[in-house]
């Protein structure tokens, strides 16, 4: 008599992440591209004058910081469980 092949069942695929990971991870892709956004221009179109714009708050303070920003929260996105149950 012959033997009955036993079919595995194949296990399902999941996603690493879970949809809150991805959330924080797109709002951390959205703050670093508004920190590089707002870091760009400031070029002058002479080279032989200079442009004190390229040292504006904007380009030195803020867009900087707003790349650091998403990239903490690209960290605590990856670093997040959200099966973590929360009291």
């Amino acid at each position: 008599m012959g033997k009955k092949k036993v079919k595995e069942k194949e296990p399902e695929k999941q996603f690493i992440f879970k949809r809150k990971n991805y959330i924080f991870l797109f709002i951390g892709l959205i703050c670093i591209a508004l920190g590089f956004i707002l870091m760009s221009g400031g070029a002058s179109d002479d080279p032989n004058v200079f442009n004190p714009e390229i040292y504006s708050f904007r380009r030195i303070r803020l867009a900087p910081t707003l790349v650091l920003i998403g990239l903490g929260i690209q960290i605590y996105a990856i670093l997040l469980n959200p099966n973590k149950k929360h009291n």
